[in-house]
């Protein structure tokens, strides 16, 4: 990886105003490679057991084969969507023992020591890249309203408070092959933020007031602020919570 930069990482999770938390999050740093690392979201649905186990494979799941990867030798895109289909299987043999059936999406994104990125997601947990307070690319949820963005048929505005915005077109643990939709950044630089959260951040949120937050705060900053202000105009009924920032900052910023 350039020497001109370092990773800063932080996480967040709340569980909103439900019950019980069924979001997890987690950042992995490689048990061989330094610079080598792996941030993952996964939004658990079926209930109290059965959307925690659904997250909590993900997670495993991603862990495991993230510690034998290579990044010298191996395939990330192929290694991220092993993830997702491995998880996707455990996640359906789990519905026997659940008590409803248990769901998960998934958002991950992989940074190699040489400071190229991969992504891939499943449902409607998102990625977002941003440099400095600049939207580069987001994921595309896997959801209703968003087939109707993609036909024309409703704006981006409409879609975020369309009363059936919560109907996902694929995810982990249905009967059918969960969608998965890779992306890859040949190189990161000074200046980049990739972020990875739940429906129940990115819901509250504009692109450009993302990249205000992201661009003006450090990444544990940034997190606990998006939290707390989604909780606020969340008013009572939000949603669980969950994110992960990774910034690319200079070496001569001391923040």
């Amino acid at each position: 990886m350039s020497k001109g930069y370092r990773l800063t990482a932080a996480t967040g999770i709340h569980k909103g105003d439900r019950e019980y938390q069924q979001d997890q999050v987690a950042v992995f740093t490689h048990p061989r490679h330094i610079g080598c690392m792996l941030a993952v979201v996964a939004d658990g649905m079926g209930g109290r057991s059965g959307g925690r186990k659904a997250s909590d494979q993900v997670m495993l799941t991603a862990q495991q084969l993230f510690e034998r990867y290579a990044p010298e030798t191996d395939d990330a895109s192929a290694m991220l969507s092993q993830m997702v289909q491995e998880a996707h299987i455990v996640i359906k043999l789990t519905a026997i023992s659940a008590e409803q059936e248990p769901h998960s999406t998934l958002a991950a994104f992989l940074i190699n020591p040489g400071g190229d990125c991969h992504w891939i997601h499943a449902g409607d947990s998102r990625i977002y890249h941003f440099h400095a307070n600049q939207m580069v690319r987001r994921t595309l949820d896997h959801s209703y309203v968003q087939s109707l963005v993609n036909r024309g048929e409703l704006t981006e505005d409409e879609a975020a408070v369309h009363p059936q915005s919560n109907i996902l077109m694929g995810c982990l643990g249905t009967e059918s092959d969960p969608p998965q939709e890779t992306h890859f950044i040949p190189q990161l630089r000074p200046g980049d933020t990739l972020m990875a959260c739940s429906d129940g951040v990115w819901h509250y949120f504009n692109n450009d007031e993302l990249g205000s937050v992201l661009s003006s705060l450090s990444a544990r900053e940034a997190s606990e602020f998006l939290i707390e202000k989604a909780r606020a105009r969340a008013n009572g009924g939000g949603d669980n919570l969950s994110l992960v920032i990774v910034k690319l900052e200079p070496l001569n910023d001391k923040r």
